[in-house]
């Protein structure tokens, strides 16, 4: 399994007796260095690597699957992030992922997030966009989502940020696309 934007390592000690492997990969040298620590407790092996999530260090079809959390919202861009996903996946390859979204509706909310977007929060929050419709985007890589939960986090607010999804895509066979 990869873990793009594996950050601080916070999500390592959450992966299953089943995980035979985690590869976490961070770019920022601070963060890989405190998922680096992390992975030395961690319940199953965990190897922390520098890399982008536009570049994946992987050969093809080598992970069975991938995990983001709150990182499409932060890559400069994101199709190019998604078809490396897509380039390191086998056919059957699932990707599961958490990431801040656009509102739904044409609301004000929406409208916030698109100004917020456009000056502040990016250079605030390392880059974090809270207006991709990154579902749309997982789609448009070729994923087939699978399971999708839409939530506010936290419960109710209508911060920029709050609006998140949670669920799974598969990458379908060549001919199934």
């Amino acid at each position: 399994m990869i873990e793009i934007g594996a950050g601080n390592g916070r999500m390592f000690p959450h992966y299953p007796p089943r995980v035979t492997e985690v590869v976490g990969v961070e770019p920022e040298r601070r963060l890989r260095a405190a998922a680096i620590r992390a992975a030395q407790t961690a319940p199953v092996p965990v190897m922390v690597v520098d890399g982008l999530a536009e570049a994946l260090p992987a050969r093809d079809g080598e992970f069975d699957a991938a995990v983001v959390a709150l990182v499409l919202c932060t890559v400069p861009d994101q199709a190019a992030a998604l078809a490396e996903i897509d380039r390191v996946l086998p056919p059957g390859g699932q990707l599961r992922f958490f990431e801040h979204v656009a509102a739904e509706g044409p609301g004000g909310l929406r409208r916030v997030q698109r100004l917020f977007d456009a000056t502040l929060w990016p250079n605030l929050f390392a880059g974090c966009h809270t207006g991709r419709d990154t579902t749309a985007a997982i789609s448009a890589a070729g994923f087939v989502i699978e399971e999708l939960h839409r939530f506010r986090f936290p419960a109710g607010s209508n911060s920029p940020s709050s609006p998140c999804v949670v669920g799974g895509a598969i990458r379908p066979a060549p001919n199934a696309r």
